[in-house]
């Protein structure tokens, strides 16, 4: 029998202060992601859910790699019944490729993902949903940047009566945020910089940081911002105030950064992306705005109230072919492809080039898997598939810094690769 849909009234309890507690917790989390199970736990009280579910990976055509995954119940960590999921059940499942049609940011109902039939004899939604609770939950396919693809999903409503209609848009209205989080915890990870303090980030010399005050001014930035600040490279400061060189984008960037600083008795600030032109290279800058965390009242005095970090694609880091090809025992042809994919999506400025990327990534695989036996027997020690595609995750950083080990199985659309995380 098909779940119930969500159809049935009722309210959350204190939206407005649930949603601006959240909104605190996910800013802490997006500096320290000890923070995020609390973040989750929050939101599952929220919603009235059993459970929450956060993946993160990217998909290459018919490849599927799952860089980080994290299953919760109230903050409490559950990777084993996760890993048997991905291990057991994700090969299996009917569901997934019907979610990555979905659009970008709706929220799913689980059952709506397979047919009437599959309701009955599915093992994937039968055994690992329910072993998972979350046969009846709610899930979203969200579009990262640099090509990821983030799944959110809460499980099973612990009202027997099902969802209410106000728990779907609470659940909905925080798809954003949750978006964002994984955003600037990605570029955190590119700049290693994923476990420094809000202070720390000014030493930073992977990214420009800039630290405004509740007025929207400079009050510090570190060396890569003030190189792009000074040269005007698309965005440029004003009397303290930061500007973009184009009216286009200066007028987002205004709103991004009105929405992040805090105003006194308004909504709680919310965090943001958005990429910026630049006059003289093809190229653009991203920038994440982030509501700054402060741990206690400061009676209006001039503090950290938003940071803006700045990546700029033109100052990633080369790396050596040479280097990588002794570290992985790889051939310098792989050696090369290795690094090209390892740059990902940030290297890849245009469609064309992340076309190019992405048949690059299957060949590499297909290319991997038919000479394994080959290159095992005539050269002992050589680089098989697994390595060449951690090489590539390690020139890449990867988002949250896990790195993916070698596939572990195929599931419908292609092998899937994984790293547990918190």
């Amino acid at each position: 029998m098909r779940p119930p849909a969500v159809v049935t009234e009722g309210p959350v309890a204190d939206p407005l202060d649930a949603f601006g507690r959240i909104l605190a917790l996910l800013h802490e989390a997006t500096l320290d992601d000890a923070r995020w199970p609390a973040a989750a736990a929050l939101i599952e009280e929220a919603c009235g859910a059993a459970g929450s579910a956060l993946t993160v990976g990217e998909r290459s055509g018919d490849d599927v790699r799952v860089h980080f995954y994290s299953l919760l119940y109230r903050g409490e960590p559950a990777q084993d019944l996760a890993r048997q999921y991905f291990d057991v059940y994700l090969p299996l499942d009917e569901g997934p490729p019907r979610l990555w049609e979905r659009p970008a940011g709706r929220v799913v109902h689980v059952p709506d993902l397979y047919t009437d039939r599959e309701l009955k004899i599915s093992r994937a939604y039968n055994e690992g949903w329910r072993r998972c609770r979350g046969e009846n939950g709610l899930i979203a396919r969200i579009d990262g940047l640099e090509g990821l693809s983030i799944v959110w999903g809460v499980g099973n409503p612990v009202d027997s009566g099902g969802w209410h209609n106000a728990q779907l848009q609470f659940f909905e209205s925080l798809v954003p945020h949750v978006r964002h989080f994984v955003n600037v915890r990605q570029a955190l990870a590119g700049a290693d910089a994923l476990s420094t303090s809000q202070a720390g980030l000014l030493k930073s010399s992977q990214m420009g940081v800039v630290h405004l005050d509740r007025g929207g001014r400079v009050l510090a930035a570190n060396d890569s911002a003030r190189n792009i600040l000074r040269r005007g490279d698309g965005l440029f400061d004003r009397d303290g105030a930061l500007h973009a060189s184009l009216p286009a984008d200066h007028g987002r960037l205004q709103r991004l950064l009105k929405q992040a600083l805090p105003v006194f008795g308004n909504e709680p600030p919310t965090g943001g992306s958005i990429t910026i032109q630049r006059p003289l290279l093809r190229s653009r800058l991203m920038l994440h705005v982030h509501p700054a965390v402060t741990a206690q009242a400061d009676f209006g005095g001039r503090r950290v109230a938003a940071l803006v970090l700045v990546v700029d694609p033109e100052s990633r880091p080369c790396i050596d072919p040479v280097q990588v090809a002794k570290l992985f025992g790889l051939t310098p042809s792989e050696a090369r492809v290795s690094v090209l994919l390892g740059r990902g999506p940030v290297g890849a400025r245009n469609r064309r080039d992340r076309r190019i990327q992405g048949k690059l990534r299957s060949l590499a695989f297909q290319a991997g898997l038919q000479k394994t036996a080959s290159v095992r027997a005539n050269r002992p020690g050589a680089a098989d598939p697994g390595r060449l595609r951690h090489a590539a995750a390690l020139t890449a950083g990867g988002p949250f810094r896990r790195v993916p080990p070698c596939p572990l199985f195929h599931t419908r659309t292609g092998p899937v690769y994984l790293k547990s995380g918190m």
